[in-house]
């Protein structure tokens, strides 16, 4: 059985030095614990993303949990933000208190219908969340009007964007704060566990750093509450250090596989990735839509290749959340793509030979 996921073996065995090369650096170092690669990888992801300032913290869940208690969001608060996502962009506006309020999505692009933020704000909004999801940023010029209109912050939850462009200017540099995730199959991937907070403000900066490290403002005080301790690894930063210098490398050859996907696929009757006007698209992942998905995910199994689907279950519609009481058709678009998406192989490892079996796979399974 060919189970593709993500591909990061394969991706070790191409860089396996390097990696053991960073992992003997920190430790021989002494240093373990928020020093000199840590600092060095915020500087260089800042400079990246053309902001003044990155805190690397332990993983994206926590990166938003940070950048909400940063913006002062909290209890009995709303955030406005979609339901089709991971979610831990929701799991983590739930820790600081705060109630999720969802708009529907774009039908073609799956991403935040922006037009239909401005019903949603109360006065107990105090937060805009757009997800830049599979690869692509949401429409931010009008979402920033409108945050500048009813005075309130964006967070950017940028974890599946690592390096896409809207309309020339890079995820992560449209809010107040943006946050993105490190783990192993991102983009931008670590060997375990990461994340991170960027923003142009000193004072957002300064907030993000104490919380990470128990409120501490140094060492042993704490100044305010709560804090928690959200520090990213020395190793994965030294990692990511050098995994950054290759970042634009991951996204050319992600492009040529989606490219090739939309080549062989066009006449088969899937829906394939829109890419929306002004988007520079990464490709996270290489979504796909089909009325029939559920009978070709199993044809394809029958075919030993079993694929992903992200996401089965709007979170609106998951047990977790039932609290909220988002009842079923309340999200229609949201609800009819999470039973008609699914993913194909996406990595940059990703052979001509495994890209083809998939290829040649469903163009049998859909063949009339």
């Amino acid at each position: 059985m060919t189970q593709f996921v993500w591909g990061y073996l394969s991706e070790y065995a191409e860089e396996r030095a390097d990696i053991l090369d960073a992992v003997d650096t920190v430790f021989g170092s002494g240093k373990l614990v928020l020093g000199p690669s840590v600092r060095e990888f915020e500087n260089e992801f800042a400079a990246f993303h053309g902001v003044s300032h990155c805190v690397g913290v332990d993983n994206g869940t926590n990166a938003i949990v940070l950048g909400l208690r940063a913006l002062g969001v909290g209890e009995g608060d709303e955030v406005v933000t979609v339901a089709n996502t991971a979610a831990p962009t929701v799991v983590a506006i739930d820790a600081v208190g705060a109630r999720p309020v969802f708009v529907d999505v774009d039908p073609d692009t799956y991403l935040m219908r922006v037009e239909d933020v401005a019903a949603v704000i109360t006065d107990r909004t105090r937060c805009l969340l757009p997800v830049h999801l599979y690869g692509q940023c949401v429409e931010m010029e009008p979402l920033r009007r409108l945050a500048a209109e009813h005075g309130l912050p964006i967070l950017e939850d940028c974890a599946q964007a690592h390096g896409a462009r809207h309309h020339g200017r890079i995820a992560g540099s449209f809010g107040d704060v943006a946050t993105f995730s490190f783990y192993p199959t991102k983009v931008l991937g670590a060997y375990g566990d990461g994340g991170a907070t960027v923003t142009d403000s000193p004072d957002l900066d300064a907030r993000l750093r104490r919380l990470r490290y128990y409120g501490m403002e140094s060492v042993y005080h704490v100044v305010e509450t709560p804090g928690y301790n959200s520090r990213l690894d020395e190793v994965q930063a030294e990692i990511l250090r050098r995994k950054l210098t290759r970042l634009d490398g991951y996204l050319a050859r992600r492009r040529a596989v989606a490219e090739r996907y939309a080549e062989a696929l066009a006449d088969t009757g899937l829906v394939l990735p829109v890419t929306a006007e002004g988007n520079d698209h990464v490709y996270y992942v290489y979504v796909v839509r089909h009325p029939r998905r559920d009978e070709i995910l199993a044809e394809l199994k029958r075919h030993d290749i079993v694929l992903n689907i992200s996401y089965p279950w709007p979170v609106h519609r998951q047990t977790g959340f039932a609290h909220l009481g988002y009842a079923e058709g309340s999200l229609p678009v949201t609800e009819r793509l999470s039973g008609e998406i699914f993913s194909l192989p996406m990595y940059p490892s990703l052979t001509a030979g495994e890209q083809d079996k998939v290829i040649d796979a469903l163009r049998e399974v859909l063949a009339p």
